[in-house]
């Protein structure tokens, strides 16, 4: 049975799903019948990140999975596509991870979502509903874990959903739902190429 997660929630994956090895992230999202401003194109980024004592960085330009960047550099995290309106039912993105073939220098995997030209297009996460993160187990294909994103978010263009990350050899996932009223190019900039 699925973990409903709140807000700041852990869930051990590694223990709800002794010998888990393949995950499936699921993103979802519709926009509210209510707005009129156009399509939107929400987009999934993985950052992969080390660990040092200032904090999470990324070293290498291949740790940033997205749209234009699909496949992690240890094949290990692969993007399936960019899904620019949100119109399907259930997951509008999907990244398949293999927890065994992470480089061992990675300790967390970060899960942003942006709006695409969020700025030009008067755009924010007030204007999106129904918004959530699953976690499967692909290998089953059943929902370990599901975040919905029920905070209301007036003037942020950008969320960081949740963080996957390993600590004492076991997988662990936080639904971190924090906002921002920044872009992508942000999110580079506070962890990129800090080596």
């Amino acid at each position: 049975m699925a973990i409903n997660l709140s807000k700041g929630q852990n869930i051990n994956l590694s223990k709800e799903v002794p010998g888990l090895k393949k995950l499936k992230l699921g993103l979802s999202w519709d926009t509210s019948k209510f707005e009129s401003n156009g399509k939107f194109d929400l987009d999934v980024s993985l950052f992969c990140l080390e660990k040092d004592e200032q904090g999470p960085i990324m070293k290498r330009q291949e740790d940033f999975v997205f749209y234009n960047n699909k496949i992690s550099a240890d094949g290990s995290i692969v993007h399936n596509g960019d899904n620019r309106t949100g119109d399907k039912d259930g997951d509008d993105e999907t990244i398949d991870i293999d927890l065994t073939k992470i480089d061992s220098r990675i300790k967390e995997i970060s899960v942003i979502v942006t709006i695409d030209d969020a700025i030009t297009k008067r755009q924010n996460f007030g204007m999106v509903e129904n918004a959530s993160i699953k976690l499967y187990n692909t290998e089953t294909g059943e929902v370990i874990g599901k975040y919905d994103l029920t905070e209301v978010f007036s003037t942020e263009t950008a969320v960081q959903f949740g963080s996957l990350y390993i600590f004492e050899g076991e997988w662990k996932f936080k639904a971190v739902g924090a906002g921002f009223s920044v872009g992508l190019n942000a999110f580079i900039e506070q962890y990129r190429f800090q080596s």
